[in-house]
């Protein structure tokens, strides 16, 4: 059964803690780590941004699991996720004694191989996919989704806990990526459903803070509304002034790997496949490295355009 709980009060000092991948989420777990007072080195294939963060660094993933006790790894996509862990000196080439923890969004399949070759490397390893972006991750309010033993998931929970408000047993190694996909697919779908109903809206009003406003107020409206909102109303009203947290094409890359799954399975999500195809679209246009508070206002456009 999975289970959950609120993150322990125990911490993760006295353990050196590495992070390799230094984008977006990485840095702000890195920044939260250091700032919780745990000692945290790091590997990112640009070392500048290792220096920029003010870290120590280490010179090979290799030479990071060689130094720690934890290493946590968040990364793009799976081909990032292989070049990371595999290699003379990849994390596994040193994964004796380790605990990884990977966090990245990736296939469950893609976990599960992972986790035995990590296992053969004598490491141990488990699945942490989040839900939350830059600043959840900044200031420790992520919900962790975990898959493993039960034994790894609690020896993780002391580095967790600085990271996550709520750390969820799901189940064995796959079941964390599952359940991260699954989270994600509301979340992603709200952000086209949002951009059809401000195109029904155009000839209603077209003050993006009154429009936002309204529907935050609405039966209808997701939790993300309310964080979102000041973004939205400036993508609606065409500002650039948006830094991306999660981008289109971030969101394109989770609904394939949903997709996938659903057909290794024998079924259809027809939401899912259509959001795509409309996301397909605006990354075609130039839009994808944009963040997702951008899709609505890319589809109401369109119907102006159309």
């Amino acid at each position: 059964m999975p289970s959950s709980s609120q993150p322990s009060p125990a911490d993760a000092q006295g353990h050196r803690i590495g992070i390799a991948g230094l984008g977006k989420i990485g840095a702000a777990m890195a920044a939260r780590l250091a700032e919780r007072g745990c000692e945290v080195i790091a590997w990112n294939r640009d070392a500048s941004r290792v220096q920029a963060a003010g870290l120590d660094y280490a010179n090979s993933p290799c030479a990071l699991a060689d130094a720690c006790h934890v290493v946590i790894t968040s990364l793009f996509d799976i081909d990032a996720v292989k070049a990371v862990y595999g290699g003379s000196d990849g994390l596994t080439a040193c994964a004796t004694d380790t605990l990884f923890i990977e966090m990245s969004t990736v296939s469950p399949a893609s976990q599960r191989r992972l986790s035995l070759e990590v296992a053969a490397a004598g490491g141990r390893f488990i699945e942490c996919p989040v839900s939350g972006t830059v600043s959840p991750a900044r200031s420790g309010q992520l919900l962790g989704l975990a898959g493993g033993s039960e034994d790894d998931v609690e020896a993780a929970r002391p580095t967790l806990a600085h990271l996550c408000r709520r750390i969820v047993h799901v189940g064995e190694i796959g079941a964390g990526a599952r359940t991260k996909l699954a989270v994600n697919l509301p979340l992603i779908a709200f952000w086209q459903s949002f951009g059809e109903a401000m195109a029904l809206m155009r000839h209603v009003s077209d003050d993006p803070d009154w429009l936002v406003e309204l529907f935050a107020d609405t039966a209808g409206a997701p939790a993300v509304m309310k964080v979102k909102a000041e973004a939205l109303a400036a993508t609606l009203g065409g500002h650039d002034t948006v830094e991306p947290a999660f981008d289109i094409d971030a969101m394109r890359k989770d609904l394939k790997l949903a997709l996938a799954e659903a057909a290794a399975g024998s079924f259809t999500m027809p939401v899912a496949r259509s959001t795509l195809t409309a996301m397909d679209e605006a990354s075609a246009a130039g839009w994808g490295r944009r963040d997702c508070a951008w899709m609505p206002a890319f589809w109401a456009g369109k119907a102006v355009r159309d």
